[in-house]
């Protein structure tokens, strides 16, 4: 009988985070200050985040090594499983093998401790104190309250104000932690303050939950620094444990992946699992197709434009060159809370305007269709951002049925929706809204980018 499970010994644990800054196959421009517009120091830099941190930023070594506390945190739930759905295989009739590394043994259901670990035990090295955050659908505030609680550390959570409605649940898990959770924006600061006095009713955004979250931190005298769940290199380096355990978990198998697969948003699952294949690609002429799966309701990869903007809604973070709809872009409230972001990780960026990785924007409807299907044959319920995923890896698996090829599909089942109960509530009685965001008010938003001219 074909095996469906993967199961790597404690002792397979990887020793090091893989960096892409070794192999990064396009050239990447350093972040801007935000009023100068000079590239950016580690000066300003160092008020928001731990050195080591910015270190691993801009490190050309391959592999960075993972400290041994962080490891030992790691093996609560580390090495995650590597299944093949063979049920969801039969139920598509497809001849295609289907292989998902699934996240949600995580003791907050996600990906995000990967990075959450690692950035509060590196604050705590360097004496720090607390750490100030933004999180969207909550996984991120859940995971950095949970290593913040392992390390005796404060946490201050700007909660985007539609996530903060629609998932209470979320919010109470990061309370149980110890974290201190905002609707944002919110009147404890002045971006939040700003924003309200625009609209009382702003649903708010990860980019309006960023600039509060900066604010707070740049505000406390140095008593805290900022913690960011996706976008930069440090954290989608934390996330590589995830594909660097599928290699050797595919070569269990006794495969290799046609295609790899992750949703995206910031950035940070889809390059925890894409970015080793990458490598693989780079350095041994592999032919994976790496596949981005967006929403169509902030379809950043697929219709903003490979540019110069600001990091957050309020101008106080770094500008990057980026995927980007427009700092001022406030998507709509759909149920993937964690994927309203207007910006893209500029390493995910400058790989898919390289054509290294391939971008696809999926309706929300159809992703819940895709996540019920998995739920029902699998027996996992995915979390709203991983049923883009699995939407994409379906419609790969039914490619192959036309065509009879039988590819093996491999995708980051980053987390479950056991938290995202209102969101199956909304698909199951028909309320869930198929929702393309408008031409009009994408490149009305881009009007407002910064002007540079930063050539490199």
């Amino acid at each position: 009988m074909t095996a469906t499970q993967f199961i790597l010994p404690e002792s397979e644990l990887p020793r090091a985070w893989y960096n892409l800054n070794a192999d990064m196959p396009v050239p990447m421009l350093p972040p801007l200050h935000p009023g100068t517009q000079e590239p950016i120091t580690p000066e300003f830099l160092s008020v928001l985040s731990p050195m080591a941190l910015l270190g691993q930023d801009v490190s050309p070594e391959a592999e960075i090594e993972i400290p041994e506390p962080v490891r030992d945190i790691y093996k609560l739930w580390r090495p995650t499983p590597l299944l093949r759905a063979k049920r969801l295989e039969e139920a598509l009739e497809t001849p295609a093998h289907i292989y998902y590394k699934y996240e949600g043994v995580s003791p907050v259901g996600s990906h995000k401790p990967n990075t959450a670990i690692a950035q509060a035990f590196y604050l705590k090295d360097e004496g720090g104190k607390a750490f100030t955050t933004e999180t969207g659908a909550g996984q991120w505030g859940s995971a950095l309250a949970l290593a913040c609680s392992f390390f005796d550390l404060g946490c201050e959570v700007f909660m985007v104000r539609v996530s903060y409605d629609q998932k209470p649940f979320r919010r109470n898990v990061m309370e149980s932690y110890g974290a201190s959770v905002y609707a944002s924006p919110s009147n404890r600061t002045e971006c939040g303050r700003n924003m309200l006095a625009d609209d009382p009713n702003h649903p708010g955004s990860l980019g309006t939950a960023i600039s509060e979250g900066i604010e707070a931190a740049v505000t406390s005298n140095g008593e805290k620094k900022y913690s960011l769940g996706s976008f930069l290199p440090h954290v989608l380096l934390h996330q590589t444990v995830i594909g660097e355990e599928a290699l050797k978990q595919m070569d269990m198998a006794g495969e290799y992946p046609d295609i790899v697969i992750g949703c995206a948003g910031g950035g940070s699952n889809f390059g925890g699992i894409a970015f080793p294949f990458i490598r693989e690609n780079v350095r041994n002429a592999r032919g994976t197709r790496i596949i981005a799966a967006e929403p169509a309701a902030c379809p950043t990869l697929t219709r903003g434009s490979y540019t110069w903007d600001w990091a957050d809604n309020a101008g106080l973070a770094p500008i990057c060159k980026m995927h980007t709809l427009g700092h001022t872009f406030i998507p709509p409230r759909i149920h993937a809370g964690g994927l309203r972001y207007h910006g893209m990780s500029p390493q995910v960026s400058a790989l898919v305007d390289g054509g290294y990785v391939e971008a696809v924007a999926l309706d929300q409807v159809d992703t819940f269709e895709a996540g019920v299907m998995f739920a029902r044959t699998e027996g996992i319920l995915p979390a709203p951002e991983s049923n883009h995923a699995v939407r994409a890896a379906v419609n790969e698996a039914v490619a192959c049925k036309a065509t009879g090829e039988e590819k093996v599909i491999l995708f980051n089942l980053s987390g479950h929706g056991n938290f995202d109960m209102q969101a199956y509530a909304d698909y199951h009685d028909g309320t869930l809204e198929r929702y393309e965001y408008p031409e009009e008010d994408i490149q009305n938003a881009l009007t407002r980018l910064p002007d540079v001219s930063f050539a490199g």
